[in-house]
Parts: structure tokens; sequence; C-alpha cells
């Protein structure tokens, strides 16, 4: 079996230091999780990521980033803390090819209970909790996207714009076209649930090839 292209990285484990304190960093070389996501450090400052974190295969974690409990990060999504801090909550989910960016005077948070579709851009902006952002979409920078709205897929946020709190956007540039009942708002939050569990199930499919993998290299 051929072997696994991270296997080349060494480890970052979770509890890798926020900061290198001497410049050089006495965990400057592990720069890669196990499972295959490369988790690296900018200017001195890692990612802190809460330990039941799902990040995926080829997805990538740079700088000042932190990621809350039971929330996921999916193949060759990129989220990169460099020029400014990002901050992601709980629950949330980055879906496969997504990206979240950040201006030096403008940082990305995302609220808990968010999902960022599939080849989302989300810029330097504040997404509010139980949030829906739609598969490519471009969300830009000093945005405010209010809790429980719904960015339609395609659409493009302008920057400096703000989507009130339940409604669902549209368009290039995105336009409000609704408000969102109570029904529509707790189906769309309801989507970062099923992804947390999503993730467990994923986590239990690689822990297995692993296993796998090693039994092979051992016979």
């Amino acid at each position: 079996m051929a072997t696994r292209w991270w296997s080349k990285f060494p480890v970052a484990s979770r509890d890798a230091p926020v900061r290198d304190q001497d410049g050089a960093g006495r965990a400057a070389g592990r720069v890669a999780r196990a499972d295959g996501a490369l988790v690296l450090p900018f200017g001195g400052v890692w990612p802190r990521i809460a330990p039941d974190v799902f990040l995926a295969p080829g997805s990538v974690v740079v700088g000042d980033v932190e990621i809350g409990a039971d929330s996921s990060v999916w193949f060759q999504a990129m989220i990169r803390g460099d020029v400014a801090p990002v901050r992601i909550g709980a629950r949330s989910n980055v879906q496969d090819g997504a990206v979240i960016h950040v201006d030096a005077n403008a940082p990305c948070t995302v609220g808990d209970d968010v999902t960022i579709g599939h080849g989302a851009s989300v810029h330097g902006t504040t997404v509010g909790n139980g949030t829906t952002i739609g598969m490519g979409s471009i969300v830009l920078s000093r945005s405010r996207i209010g809790e429980r709205a719904i960015v339609a897929a395609g659409a493009v946020v302008a920057e400096g714009s703000e989507v009130r709190p339940g409604a669902l956007v549209m368009g290039v540039p995105a336009r409000e076209r609704r408000l969102l009942d109570q029904d529509a708002q707790e189906a769309s939050a309801a989507t970062a649930g099923r992804y947390v569990a999503n993730a467990k199930r994923y986590r239990d499919v690689l822990a297995a090839a692993g296993a796998g993998e090693e039994g092979e290299r051992g016979g």
C-alpha cells in the first residue's frame, strides 16, 4: 500500500504550545496532525483546536485560529489566521474546499452551529450563530451576517454589508429575498447538528482504515 502523503511530516499534538517562546520554538518541527490535516504556526502562534474537533485529511489550519468543541473542518478546507485572528465556535462545520481568511484590519468570527458550504469563501467577516453560508458563496470583508440567516449558494455578500438575522439573501450582489419563518430558521441551523454526527462517523472510518493499514504493514 502506498505511504500516506502526510507521513513525511512530524506530528503536531493538540497540546502544542500556543506561542513559541524562544523564536525557533520547542515544537516548531511538529507541524502536522496524525489524521492527515496540516496544522501550522504562523508568527509563532499555533492554532488552538478543541480536542473533539474533526479535521479531515487534507484540511489546513494555520496561525491564530481557535476552533470550538464538536466543530469540523472537511477535506481540502483552508483556515488561515495569518494577518488577523480567526475564531470558530462550537458545532460549526467548514465543508470541503471552503476557505476562511482575514484582512489585517478584518478578523473573521464564526459563531456556534454555523454551516459553511462546499467551496465557499468567508473573508474577514462576522457570521452569527446558526447561520448557513451556501455552497460556492463569497462573503467579503467587514460584512456582518446575522444569526440564523442563509446566504444562498453562489451569492456574493459585498464588503461592509449587513445581513439581517433570519434573512435569506441571494444573488450577485446578495439581496434580501425574505425573512425566514421560525421553522425554516431551525431547519437551517439543524444542519450543523447533522455534521457533528457525521464527523463522528468519519472519525471511526479513518481510525478503522488506519488500523487496517497498520495490519497490512505488520503482516
